[in-house]
């Protein structure tokens, strides 16, 4: 007879254990709008980044970047806006040799964000953002915006709810005075 309560005590407790993992899963994704349910691995590192953990309520401005290029340099502007608005706004760079541009070692990639440029947002690992191998992501906003990637450093704005993507070309400087002005439309959005 212990032996039966016993068994039943731990059916029941792993069955609801079970059913609360199930709901906070779901819960979890009923959250967060399709363009955050998407996870990569950071740049020279194993850490995975879960866009719904981490960027969770707030716009993300979501940029490809190649460190061989001749718009490199917004990676100052973009650490800028980093430092400026912190927590408010989500800033992710996605490397990608899809323009030939970038390095193959992932090495060089995080010397020339990290060491060259000082950069703290997050960067993950290289990917394609184009065409018909590009990450889900970057599908997602070409298809929002009706824009892929023309080139490196093209921005995608994006609005807390996920309901406004805002594309940007290469030769918009995230430092420009218009730029910053879309940025605080967006964060005073939200």
């Amino acid at each position: 007879m212990l032996r039966i309560s016993l068994f039943l005590t731990l059916f029941f407790s792993v069955s609801t254990h079970a059913s609360d993992s199930s709901l906070k899963q779901a819960t979890k994704a009923q959250d967060c709008h399709q363009l955050q349910t998407f996870s990569a691995t950071k740049l020279r590192s194993k850490q995975s980044v879960d866009f719904c953990a981490e960027f969770k309520g707030k716009p993300m401005l979501i940029v490809n970047t190649a460190s061989q290029c001749g718009y490199t340099p917004q990676f100052k502007a973009l650490e800028a806006l980093h430092q400026k608005y912190g927590d408010r706004l989500a800033v992710v760079g996605f490397p990608s040799n899809d323009f030939k541009q970038e390095y193959a070692d992932t090495e060089k990639v995080a010397d020339v964000c990290y060491v060259n440029y000082g950069v703290t947002f997050t960067m993950l690992e290289p990917s394609h953002v184009k065409g018909q191998s590009a990450n889900s992501i970057f599908k997602e906003l070409a298809a929002r915006s009706g824009e892929a990637p023309g080139w490196n450093f093209t921005k995608y704005l994006v609005s807390a709810d996920g309901q406004q993507v805002m594309h940007f070309a290469s030769e918009t400087d995230p430092a420009s005075d218009q730029f910053k002005e879309q940025v605080e439309n967006m964060l005073a959005a939200q």
